[in-house]
C-alpha cells in the first residue's frame, strides 16, 4: 500500500513531463507553419513579378497590412483567452483559418486582392501565438521554461518558415508556379489543427495550483492597466517595435536585395535564406536556453549586438558562401524574440493576466515595427535605393541593445542566486 501510494506523484510527475513534450511538439508545428506561410510571399515575390510588378513599396505593403491584422487580432485574442479561460479553442480556429487564407493568395490576380487575403492570414496567425506561448508556459518546468518557449517560437518558425519555406517554395514555384506554392499551405495547417483538437488539453495534468483556483485569482490581475504599469511589460512593448522593424524590414527584402541589387541566381539566394532558417533554429533554441543560466537581461543585450550586424553583412559582404557564414553567426535575434515576446512577461505579470500581456506585447511591435517597418522601408527604398531598408534594420538592432538595459531580471536561477527570488511574480506564484 505504501509502495502505491509513493509512485502516484511519481507516475503523475511522468504523465505531466510526457505532457509537456507533446504540447511542445504540437505547438512547434503549429507556430513553425505559421512562419511558412508567412515568409513565402518574401520567396515567392521574385517569381510574382511578371503577373504583378510589386514595387518595393508595395511589397513592403503587402508584409506590413498582414502584420497590422496580426497585431489587432493577437491583442484581442489575448484579452478574450484571459477573460474566457479558454485557449485552445481559439488557437484551433486560428490554425484552420490561416492555412485556408494562406492557399487563397494562390488564387489573386491584382494587387488589391492579395492584399486583402494577406491581411485575413494575419488577423488567423495573429491569434496563434499568445495562445501557444500561454498553453506552453502552464505546462513547463521552471528549468525548461526559457528553453520550451524558444524551440516553440524561435526554433520552430526557423526550421519551417527558414530552413524548409526558402527549400520547399522556390522548388514548387520552379517546378508548377507561384501559385501553387500557395495551394500546397493548406495541407499541413489542417493537420496540425486535427492533432491539437485530440491531444492538447485546456490544463496540463498536475503540476502548480488546483486548475480550479486560477479562474478565482485571474481576473481582477488581468486587468490591461494592470498590465502596462509593469516596467518590463513596457519595455518590451518597446524593443518589439524596434526588433519586428530588423525582423521584418530583413526577410521582407534581403531575397529581393540578393537577386535585382547584389545579382544572386534564385538558387544563391535559396542558399543564403537557407544560411539564416538555420540559424534562425540554432539560435532559437540557444539563446533562451543560455538565458536561463545567465539571465535573460544578458542574453538579449549580448545576441542582439551579434545580431546589429546581420544586415551591414548582407550590403556589405559579395560572395554568396562567405555571406550564408556571416548569417549563421550575425542572425541571433529571433533567439531573442522569445524573451521580450514571451519569458520575460510570463516571469513578470501574474499568470491570470499572461495571454494579455503576451498579445499585448506581439501586437504593438507587429503594429509600429511588422505593418509600419516594412512599409517606410519600402518607399524609402524606392526613393535612395534597396540598401536603404538594411539600414534600417540595423537601426532597429541598435535601439534594442540600449533599451534591453533598462529590463529588471526575471530568470528564476539568477534570482536565487542573487537572493531575489521575490521580486518575480512567476516565481512567487504571481504578483500584481
Amino acid at each position: 500500500m505504501t509502495r502505491i501510494t509513493s509512485s502516484a506523484p511519481a507516475a503523475a510527475e511522468r504523465a505531466a513531463r510526457r505532457y509537456e513534450n507533446l504540447l511542445l511538439l504540437l505547438l512547434f508545428l503549429a507556430f513553425g507553419f505559421v512562419f511558412f506561410d508567412r515568409q513565402a510571399l518574401a520567396f515567392l515575390a521574385p517569381y510574382m513579378d511578371k503577373d504583378f510588378g510589386l514595387s518595393n513599396g508595395e511589397l513592403g505593403t503587402l508584409s506590413g497590412v498582414l502584420a497590422l491584422t496580426w497585431a489587432v487580432s493577437g491583442m484581442i485574442a489575448g484579452r478574450l483567452s484571459d477573460r474566457l479561460g479558454r485557449r485552445k479553442p481559439i488557437l484551433i480556429g486560428a490554425v484552420v483559418l490561416f492555412s485556408l487564407f494562406s492557399s487563397v493568395s494562390g488564387l489573386m490576380s491584382g494587387f488589391a486582392g492579395l492584399l486583402a487575403a494577406r491581411a485575413l492570414m494575419g488577423t488567423a496567425e495573429g491569434a496563434v501565438l499568445p495562445m501557444a506561448q500561454s498553453l506552453m508556459v502552464e505546462a513547463s518546468r521552471e528549468n525548461r521554461r526559457g528553453l520550451n518557449m524558444g524551440l516553440l517560437q524561435g526554433s520552430s518558425a526557423g526550421l519551417l518558415g527558414g530552413i524548409v519555406a526558402p527549400i520547399a517554395v522556390v522548388w514548387v514555384a520552379e517546378a508548377f508556379g507561384w501559385r501553387t506554392a500557395f495551394y500546397v499551405t493548406i495541407v499541413p495547417g489542417l493537420v496540425v489543427a486535427a492533432l491539437i483538437a485530440k491531444f492538447v488539453r485546456e490544463r496540463p495534468p498536475q503540476g502548480g495550483p488546483a486548475p480550479a483556483a486560477a479562474p478565482v485569482a485571474a481576473p481582477p490581475r488581468a486587468a490591461l492597466r494592470d498590465v502596462i504599469k509593469q516596467r518590463n511589460v513596457v519595455i518590451c512593448m518597446l524593443i518589439a517595435c524596434c526588433y519586428l522593424t530588423w525582423f521584418v524590414t530583413l526577410i521582407t527584402f534581403t531575397p529581393t536585395y540578393l537577386t535585382q541589387v547584389k545579382g544572386f541566381t534564385p538558387g544563391a539566394m535559396s542558399g543564403v535564406m537557407t544560411c539564416l532558417g538555420v540559424a534562425w533554429v540554432l539560435w532559437g533554441f540557444a539563446t533562451p536556453g543560455i538565458s536561463d543560466r545567465i539571465g535573460r537581461k544578458p542574453a538579449l543585450i549580448g545576441f542582439t549586438t551579434l545580431a546589429v550586424f546581420c544586415p551591414i553583412a548582407i550590403v556589405y559582404v559579395s560572395s554568396p558562401l562567405a555571406l550564408g557564414a556571416l548569417m549563421l553567426l550575425t542572425y541571433t535575434g529571433l533567439g531573442c524574440f522569445t524573451l521580450f515576446m514571451a519569458t520575460i512577461p510570463a516571469e513578470t505579470v501574474p499568470p491570470g493576466a499572461l495571454a494579455t500581456a503576451l498579445g499585448l506585447i506581439m501586437g504593438v511591435g507587429e503594429l509600429a515595427g511588422g505593418f509600419l517597418g516594412p512599409m517606410i522601408s519600402g518607399w524609402a527604398s524606392d526613393l535612395w535605393g534597396l540598401q536603404t531598408a538594411m539600414f534600417i534594420a540595423t537601426g532597429g538592432a541598435v535601439a534594442v541593445v540600449l533599451l534591453a538595459f533598462g529590463l529588471r531580471e526575471t530568470a528564476p536561477a539568477v534570482l536565487r542566486r542573487r537572493g531575489t527570488a521575490g521580486e518575480t511574480a512567476l516565481v512567487e506564484g504571481g504578483a500584481a
